[in-house]
């Protein structure tokens, strides 16, 4: 199967990591168990806009959140001993993480204390969990990807109701990591990077999941990382490790390569400026978070929940 090329978009920086920030120790624990080439100083993902039009993101590796302002101005929010890893913003103003080391925690954002929110599904602990998000009736989806890949395909996508029932959803997917829903939520788009894939997952009426599949077949790179869908209903994927966001249409057929100028290493997506169609993209392994101009605005600038 063939496509025609998808059009170039470039890309430039928005805002850098300072280099004192940039500083994780050579014996952190997350980078020496990590596989080797990953990003070792610092790592950012999970970007996500408040309504003041402040971008806010984690550094995973060594337990940051940092808010950025407009015009760049980055600030350290909290720092505490978790490995946060997504993040977004409830419509009510609460910050939820997904800390690799701990669970779904809470940030308050004036304060910068991080506590629990979700730590467990019963008695089990999770594996470790990477993503999240809110659907348009409160519902909460995450992901539990632990250090699993093609060798042991047993991460899992959970999702918490917002009556606070917690049910797992999936729990044979070889590194669960992005989400995000289409435009009608009756699916979901799951990034699967050990298997260089997006999946998709359609939702029935009992609220289980069935008929699963590949939407997008990816190669080269490490595999997909963040997800986001514009207006149209158009999904992005960034490209870790190839240093690239895909745009596919809502059919899966790519529309646009945007580029890097940064590093390989594209981690994260989220849309934000005046008119929505500025694409933020975090850039770990050159520790800066970059932009680029779309012809269509994000689905949502805010979570539901």
């Amino acid at each position: 199967m063939f496509f025609a090329p998808p059009r170039i978009i470039e890309t430039e920086v928005f805002a850098r990591l300072p280099d004192a920030l940039n500083q994780a120790a050579e014996d952190n624990e997350w980078v020496l168990g990590q596989p080797i080439g990953m990003p070792a100083r610092s790592l950012l993902e999970g970007p996500s806009f408040d309504r003041d039009g402040n971008l806010w993101c984690v550094d995973v590796v060594n337990g940051r959140v940092f808010r950025v302002a407009p015009e760049g101005a980055l600030a350290v929010i909290a720092e505490y001993d978790g490995w946060p890893n997504g993040l977004k913003i409830h419509r009510d103003g609460r910050i939820f993480i997904a800390d690799y080391k701990h669970g779904i925690m809470l940030l308050d954002p004036v304060n910068g204390h991080v506590t629990p929110y979700l730590v467990r599904a019963g008695l089990e602990r999770f594996k470790a969990v990477n993503d999240l998000f809110f659907a348009r009736n409160g519902d909460l989806y995450f992901t539990d990807q632990g250090m699993t890949g093609l060798h042991d395909p047993t991460g899992r996508l959970f999702r918490v109701c917002a009556d606070g029932a917690v049910t797992c959803l999936l729990d044979n997917v070889p590194s669960p990591n992005g989400l995000v829903m289409n435009l009608e939520e009756t699916a979901l788009y799951l990034a699967v990077t050990r298997a260089n894939a997006v999946w998709r997952v359609p939702l029935l009426r009992d609220g289980s999941v069935g008929k699963v599949g590949n939407f997008v077949q990816l190669s080269g790179g490490g595999g997909p990382d963040g997800l986001a869908l514009d207006a149209q209903g158009r999904l992005l994927i960034a490209h870790f490790g190839l240093g690239c966001v895909w745009l596919v249409s809502a059919l899966g057929e790519p529309v646009y390569r945007i580029v890097s100028c940064g590093s390989t290493h594209t981690t994260n997506l989220a849309f934000g400026g005046a008119d929505g169609r500025t694409l933020y993209i975090t850039d770990s392994g050159d520790a800066s978070i970059l932009t680029a101009r779309l012809d269509v605005p994000g689905k949502q600038m805010f979570s539901h929940g």
